[in-house]
Parts: C-alpha cells; structure tokens; sequence
C-alpha cells in the first residue's frame, strides 16, 4: 500500500517519541498536546511517512 521510507535509526527515534509525548497525556502536564505523539508513533510502527515521500526523502536503506 504504502511504500516503506523511514529506516531503522529514524524509526525508532519516532516510536521512542511518539510514546514518551503519548505518556505525558497521563503523567506529565496532562494536556491534550500529548496526542500529537500518535503522529510519529504511527508513522514508526507503519514505516512509512507520507512527508517523506511528498518531499522524497528515503532514510530505509532498502
């Protein structure tokens, strides 16, 4: 469906952040902002980042 463009290095940083803003809807300042975690989370479990492919970036190294 999509095509994979976000490699190893870059996937893990996303899923690293994507939980640690996720967790401060709970732990933290508790503010709705939090959710925008989802975003880089998603993209890191999916390994596809649709800004990566409008602007042809491709850190996968397949």
């Amino acid at each position: 469906m999509f095509k994979t463009n976000v490699g190893s290095l870059d996937r893990l940083v996303r899923v690293v952040l994507g939980v640690f803003l996720i967790a401060l809807v709970f732990v933290g300042p508790q503010t709705p902002w939090g959710w925008i975690g989802l975003v880089p989370l998603a993209t890191g479990l999916l390994r596809t980042c649709p800004l990566y492919s409008l602007v042809g970036i491709n850190t996968c190294s397949r």
